[in-house]
């Protein structure tokens, strides 16, 4: 053939490019995430994962050596997104009851479009026991640090009573949060409920949280 592409040389179409190795890993996360919120993390198999997933059974090995710690991987990847979503969302607030506000109904809100996730994070983990026993990981350590960060640094502001410890402060703001998000995935699910509770759930413990003579709007 003169003058012509032969088959060897004509571009590659854009669906034929190879994927990066990261997005085999995700997609699997994502299947996971829909297996488990459907049939729960004791029933489910590996096996279904990886249909889920469209790739071999074998594949999910090479990833993640077992079906709990695919549980876990999950959650600390999920963990990871949030946490970086927190940051940019408490720098943009100067307040404390701001940023405390923006902080809390951004968790929630990230969740509302996502209901079987919500499931997964705050009914299927507890069904693992590795994850129980390693609950104390270096993304909650991140998450609970973050969040007692926030409240200290609005006692030093004179914005927040200054009598609450900020760690306990960040346990109980994580238990509200997790038992929302928990009671709200097993129900009906609607987006717009969650976010209501959300901002219900922000003006609660501000209302007990803030200075006197301090607005917690």
């Amino acid at each position: 053939m003169s003058g012509g592409a032969t088959a060897a040389s004509k571009p590659r179409k854009r669906e034929d490019a190879p994927r990066p190795a990261g997005d085999k890993r995700d997609r699997i996360l994502r299947a996971a995430v829909k297996v488990f919120a459907r049939k729960g993390f004791y029933a489910s198999r590996v096996s279904e994962i990886a249909r889920a997933a469209g790739v071999a059974d074998g594949t999910i090995y090479l990833y993640f050596k077992s079906k709990d710690e695919l549980l876990t991987s999950l959650f600390e990847d999920r963990m990871v997104r949030l946490l970086e979503r927190m940051r940019a969302a408490a720098a943009a607030h100067p307040r404390g009851p701001d940023r405390l506000r923006a902080v809390l109904e951004l968790q929630l809100g990230l969740l509302a479009e996502e209901r079987d996730l919500a499931e997964v994070i705050t009914v299927n983990l507890r069904q693992s026991t590795r994850f129980l026993k390693q609950f104390a990981t270096r993304r909650f350590a991140e998450y609970l640090d973050l969040m007692a960060t926030m409240v200290a640094d609005g006692q030093r502001a004179g914005e927040f009573r200054a009598d609450l410890s900020p760690r306990v402060v960040a346990r109980a703001l994580f238990g509200a949060l997790d038992g929302v998000a928990m009671t709200w995935a097993l129900g009906n699910g609607d987006p717009e409920s969650l976010r209501r509770a959300s901002a219900q759930v922000a003006e609660l413990f501000l209302r007990g949280l803030v200075s006197p003579g301090t607005s917690s709007a």
